[in-house]
């Protein structure tokens, strides 16, 4: 207990000190770091997989609909301009009436 005293260096190395005492370091191998991962691997599972690739295909999703947005918010000035509606087009269209109505029934008066 007579380390800890004296200047606050001086406790601070008899700390290390002491903790390098209670705790030795490993000692790395050549094959330390293969082995790691080599056991992060073994636990990879199936669901982690699916995880990432939900994952990209959620920001995929984020990043379309950032463009879409934008592309959206452009002036109207850069895409092309329709003159007329739907209705319009309809109305404009000269349809045969043999089309729209196939077959007629004629009923003869007279009896």
């Amino acid at each position: 207990m007579n380390s800890m005293r004296g200047n606050d260096e001086e406790r601070l190395d008899a700390l290390f000190r002491a903790y390098r005492a209670a705790t030795p370091g490993p000692d790395p191998s050549v094959n330390f770091m293969p082995e790691l991962w080599a056991r992060i691997d073994s636990r990879r599972t199936f669901t982690f997989s699916f995880r990432r690739m939900a994952n990209a295909f959620a920001t995929a999703a984020v990043a379309l609909s950032i463009a879409l947005g934008l592309y959206m918010s452009m002036p109207k000035s850069n895409r092309p301009v329709l003159t007329q509606t739907y209705v319009d087009a309809l109305a404009d269209a000269s349809t045969p009436q043999e089309f729209i109505n196939p077959v007629s029934l004629e009923l003869a008066s007279g009896r």
